[in-house]
């Protein structure tokens, strides 16, 4: 069983994960799933060229993004990204409450938000039917891999996180009383 660490900020935590997966274990101190992560990291994004298609989105060549990127390798890439994030939080909030002596089962945070944000950002790295796109000036931008993927990523991460906190949480609450 692992000891308990000194504390650790869930939100330092997962900010160093947003920064590259695998950052955030590493404050945490979970090396072998960090070292992991950064090695999924970096293998996914070299086979899936996700850096040259977002030098190629931010120079405005959207062939070039479109051409450039490797759909196959980066559909994996928002799931190690998520659950990096995910993990980092939840770990640091488990080490919290450990240090605190609270004992029994721990709740996750933010489940739906990350599993949302997994599923947004798959949908839009794959989905690109430019027909309706390039006839929209003012939405032509998500016609970009990247940006589509963070886009759908974040408006599916609101919607998950709202339907974890009023329904699957709420109908919890309901079921134990």
């Amino acid at each position: 069983m692992r000891q308990t660490r000194q504390y650790k900020s869930p939100n330092a935590a997962m900010l160093w994960s947003v920064v590259l997966p695998g950052f955030g274990q590493l404050y945490n101190k979970d090396y072998l799933v960090g070292f992991a992560l950064i090695a999924l990291e970096f293998l996914v994004n070299l086979n899936a060229n996700l850096n040259l298609s977002l030098i190629t989105t931010f120079v405005g060549d959207m062939n070039s993004a479109h051409h450039s990127i490797n759909y196959r390798w980066g559909l994996f890439y928002p799931s190690i990204y998520g659950y990096a994030i995910w993990q980092a939080y939840n770990s640091a909030r488990a080490n919290n409450e450990k240090l605190v002596g609270k004992e029994g089962p721990m709740r996750t945070y933010f489940s739906g938000f990350f599993l949302g944000l997994v599923i947004g950002m798959d949908f839009g790295l794959f989905w690109h039917d430019g027909s309706f796109i390039l006839h929209h000036s003012a939405i032509r931008f998500l016609d970009y891999p990247v940006v589509n993927g963070i886009v759908f990523g974040l408006l599916m991460g609101i919607l998950g996180h709202i339907m974890e906190n009023k329904v699957y949480r709420k109908r919890k609450v309901v079921d134990y009383q």
